[in-house]
Order: structure tokens, then sequence, then C-alpha cells
């Protein structure tokens, strides 16, 4: 089995690179400080937002690889592993924010944390970022070290996780920004998701295996749910689940004009279990049930 580094607290990630501990669950790491190293697989029990400011090598998260550019943003949930074992060392260089679940447990933040999609990302879907986008991350990461630094006060955790729920939300709107200055390699996306949708419909994957998920569809373009179905939403102003119900909904036109099929066996053919399931859905979609569908036209 390969061998993984864990990092289940603020401290054991500081001391491996070399940081000082100013605050048991919270901390913003300097890579510069941190010796040289290999490269290693890792696992995180803690929020881990990673700026990295040159080219870093490979990284590896599940079965994507990401080739580390300037200026570019990862994010880590507790419970991810990340990276890949090599054997040449490297000096790590960049910047990171870190923090425990329970620094921001029972806080605003701590409830809405599952908002914030992009800790569910893929690697290969990092935050590239503009230099004026680098400095509000730095000038974040600057105002939350100055707090850790300043003697802890009645005020000192609420300003903390403000200044990181900020970041977050800059985050938010990087993110939009990236969705549409990437706008030409997420039109491929759309392409290789209609591709995907077109072929299978016309596999024999509906009878077997019923209608496609959004998360099947997302791990066959190599693509995390979460990121896919944003970029979806921002591509076509539909989510990925109804995009692919109105592509069913496309094909059940057409076998429809079948007059020698049932409503039930057109169902059965588009992988629903029950016909009523199908019915149901074209209604909504159409304002038709499938036979005034067949009657009208």
């Amino acid at each position: 089995m390969e061998d993984i580094v864990r990092f289940e607290t603020v401290k054991s990630y500081n001391d491996f690179n070399n940081e000082e501990t100013l605050h048991p669950l919270v901390s913003v790491i300097d890579f510069s400080k941190a010796s040289p190293r290999n490269r290693y697989k890792m696992y995180f029990g803690l929020y881990v937002v990673i700026l990295k400011d040159v080219d870093c090598g490979d990284l590896t998260y599940g079965r994507a690889n990401y080739d580390y550019q300037e200026g570019t943003l990862v994010f880590f949930s507790p419970g991810q592993v990340a990276g890949v074992r090599k054997e040449e060392l490297f000096q790590p260089s960049g910047h990171a924010l870190v923090f425990h679940p329970d620094f921001i447990r029972g806080t605003s933040l701590g409830r809405h944390i599952q908002d914030y999609g992009f800790f569910s990302y893929n690697v290969n879907e990092a935050l590239h970022l503009s230099q004026r986008e680098r400095q509000i991350v730095l000038d974040s990461f600057s105002k939350i070290r100055y707090e850790l630094e300043h003697p802890i006060d009645k005020h000192s955790r609420k300003l903390v996780i403000s200044t990181i729920e900020l970041f977050l939300n800059y985050c938010v709107r990087f993110y939009d920004r990236q969705f549409i200055t990437r706008e030409d390699i997420h039109k491929g996306i759309l392409e290789k998701f209609e591709t995907l949708l077109y072929n299978y419909f016309r596999s024999d994957n509906l009878q077997n295996t019923g209608l496609p998920t959004v998360g099947y569809c997302a791990d066959s373009l190599h693509l995390s749910s979460n990121y896919f179905g944003e970029l979806i939403k921002k591509e076509t102003g539909k989510s990925a689940h109804d995009f692919i119900q109105e592509k069913v909904i496309d094909l059940a036109k057409e076998k429809i004009f079948d007059r020698n099929k049932s409503v039930s066996e057109i169902a059965y053919e588009l992988g629903f279990r029950y016909p009523q399931h199908f019915t149901r859905l074209f209604k909504q979609k159409t304002g038709t049930t499938p036979l005034e569908y067949r009657s009208q036209n």
C-alpha cells in the first residue's frame, strides 16, 4: 500500500512546513520556510487552500493530473487525499490557508461551508488568478496572519472567521469570472457532454442502467460533479440535471411518433422503471401527456 502523509491537525501541517503554530485551529503558511522535500501523497483532515506562486510540478487528485501554474488556487476539504510520491527533491513555494473544521463549528461560515462548492472540485479545476485577484488573496492571508500574531482577545475568532468568509466569497466571484474567460474551453466540454448523452441514449445503457446521472456524466468527462454542474449552469442557464431531462424528452418525442409502441414501452426503453414517472416528467416539461402529444402531432 502506498504511504500517505496524514495531516489531522493544523500543528502537524505547520510542523511539516517549518511554520510556527500561532493558533491550534487556523494558520497561514509561507511555503518558502519549508525545507526541500520529496513529493508526497497527503491526506487532509483540514480545510486547505493553497496558492502556488510558481510552477511546482505535477499534483494528482483522484485520477486527474494538474500542472500547477503561477497564480493558481486549489481547495481541499477534510477527508481528501492529494499528491503523488516522487523521489526527487523540490523547494515548495507559495502560501496556504489551513483551518480545522472545529474552528468554524457553530458559526455562520460553519453552517454554510458546503455552499462553497469549489472545496469539492478536482485539482484540475483549480482557480486561475489574475494579478489583481492574486493580490486580494495575499491581502486576505495577511489580515488573517495579523490577527493570529495579535494577542488573542474576544474579537480574534470573529475577525479571522469573517476574513476567511470574505476571502471565500471573493473566490466565488473569481470562479464566475473564470467560467466567462475560459468560455472556449467550457464550450468544448458542453459539446462533449452532448455527445456523451447522444451515445448513451443510442446504446443499451438506458435499458440496462437507467437514465444517466449528473455524477456519471461528470465522471465520464473527468470533472467533479460540483464544477460540472456550475459549468453547465453558466453555459446553458439550466442545471445539468434539467439539461439531461430535456434531452430525454427530446428523444421521447421521437419515439412517441412510433404508434406501434405503447407509452409504457417507450418509458422502459428510456430507462424509466415506472411509466407513470415518465408521463409525469413529460407533462412537466411539455405541458401535455405523451398520449396527448401523440394525438396532437
